[in-house]
């Protein structure tokens, strides 16, 4: 007979750091995504005329932000956020480079157990 299989509860310290986990990647990939469309892509679309990289790459950072997203929303959940930190940590995530500082601050909150 199959071994008993229960799922952590979803409030739990197991569930809430894979959900962080899940969180600090999306962020990470979001991130780099959105430094590569503004910092390379969109330079090459305007100074040497090859719009193929911002179709590219906005696609996927649109894409995979949908992912940063849920993922956020779900930590969020989980670890009872605030509103405000929640939408905060979002916006970040539009934002060149500081979805690296969000990521951080995020990750050093859930880690010291304060609300985000």
């Amino acid at each position: 007979m199959a071994a008993d299989r229960t799922a952590p509860a979803r409030d739990s310290e197991q569930a809430i750091a894979a959900a962080l986990q899940r969180y600090r990647v999306m962020a990470t990939v979001v991130g780099v995504l959105l430094v590569l469309l503004f910092a390379v892509a969109v330079p090459l679309k305007y100074l040497a005329d090859v719009p193929e990289f911002v179709t590219v790459l906005g696609t996927a950072h649109g894409w995979l932000y949908a992912l940063f997203f849920l993922s956020t929303v779900d930590l969020a959940l989980r670890a009872k956020w605030s509103l405000r930190g929640a939408v905060v940590a979002l916006v970040l995530g539009t934002i060149p480079f500081l979805s690296f500082y969000g990521e951080r601050t995020v990750t050093q909150k859930m880690r010291a157990g304060e609300r985000v």
